[in-house]
């Protein structure tokens, strides 16, 4: 008996060892908790493109938008730690825990970090006919009118949400906060005039701005942006400590077993070097952003901990 056991044991470890080493073994899905069109979809649907080469598998792009990131986030916490469904977030991830005290899953025991994907500013933009030409305007507006103006976000918690609350304390305005979906939503909105700005991602403003349908006013990372290298940043602009950097990552259940962790990896950092990549995300004003699992983790940790002071500090109502 002992032997049979012995034989059935060696058996399911050679069995999920070959398991592994054939992964991936069906297309891998990235789900995104934004819309189609968002920062996030972008560098998602970018870096994916380049990844299934090596995985040697097609990978597919799964929005599912809602509540800040949450509703994506929940269905990869809950979902198959087989390495086949991935969930790319942004910054926002960060912020969830502060937000939604009663989430469906533990952001830190129910997820593991891959590795950050890129790091890209966000960009306050208004309407023209607005008539705003800097963030001077726009702070002169709104003390004159205290909680009269709305900033739009995609969605309750998201990393847009965050950067603009941050932005407002610093800068010591009032203003209503207007939750979407996703970017394209509240980009529609700003454009239209229904809601008075927004902290968009640049790979989603950048050609409204070129287009002139939008007034970009400041970039909320500490260095300008080359893609606009004429738009001061917030804190040039006059507002210190308002600095914010908005990332996007990838992040797996947390039962995934660490070679195929490893394996995601290796394979986001080839997609990363490679100069089509690299091209579209310099188009896209981000830049490349790695790390491995174990400090990518501990930085998702730290963010979790300042999106929380944050959060304190805008009096935001967890949900």
């Amino acid at each position: 008996m002992k032997r049979i056991l012995a034989t059935l044991a060696a058996a399911l470890l050679a069995g999920g060892a070959l398991a592994q080493a054939a992964f991936p073994n069906k297309p891998v899905k990235l789900v995104v908790p934004f819309t189609a069109g968002s920062g996030t979809d972008i560098i998602a649907r970018t870096v994916g493109e380049a990844m299934a080469r090596g995985l040697g598998q097609p990978v597919v792009v799964e929005n599912r938008p809602g509540a800040g990131g949450t509703i994506g986030a929940a269905q990869v916490a809950r979902g198959e730690a087989d390495g086949h469904t991935i969930l790319i977030h942004s910054s926002g991830h960060a912020l969830n825990p502060a937000i939604y005290p009663n989430l469906p899953y533990d952001t830190l025991k129910d997820l593991t970090g891959v590795t950050p994907l890129a790091a890209l500013p966000n960009v306050l933009v208004v309407s023209p006919a607005r008539g705003w030409k800097s963030v001077a305007d726009l702070v002169a507006a709104a003390k004159a009118r205290p909680g009269q103006l709305n900033f739009a976000s995609a969605g309750l918690g998201s990393a847009t949400h965050m950067n603009a609350e941050k932005f407002r304390l610093r800068a010591g305005v009032d203003a209503q906060h207007v939750p979407f979906k996703g970017t394209p939503e509240a980009i529609t909105d700003v454009i239209g005039g229904r809601n008075d700005f927004f902290f968009a991602p640049l790979s989603s403003a950048l050609p409204l701005i070129k287009d002139g349908k939008l007034q970009a006013l400041a970039v909320s990372t500490a260095q300008r942006s080359p893609a606009l290298p004429d738009v001061p940043t917030t804190v040039e602009a006059g507002v210190p400590g308002s600095d914010y950097t908005f990332w996007v990552g990838m992040i797996v259940p947390a039962a995934t077993p660490p070679a195929m962790v490893k394996r995601l990896h290796e394979e986001a950092a080839k997609a990363l070097a490679s100069p089509e990549v690299k091209e579209r995300l310099v188009k896209l004003g981000a830049d490349p952003f790695l790390m491995e699992p174990a400090a990518f983790n501990a930085y998702i940790r730290a963010e979790i901990d300042s999106a929380a002071q944050i959060a304190k500090a805008a009096n935001l109502k967890p949900q």
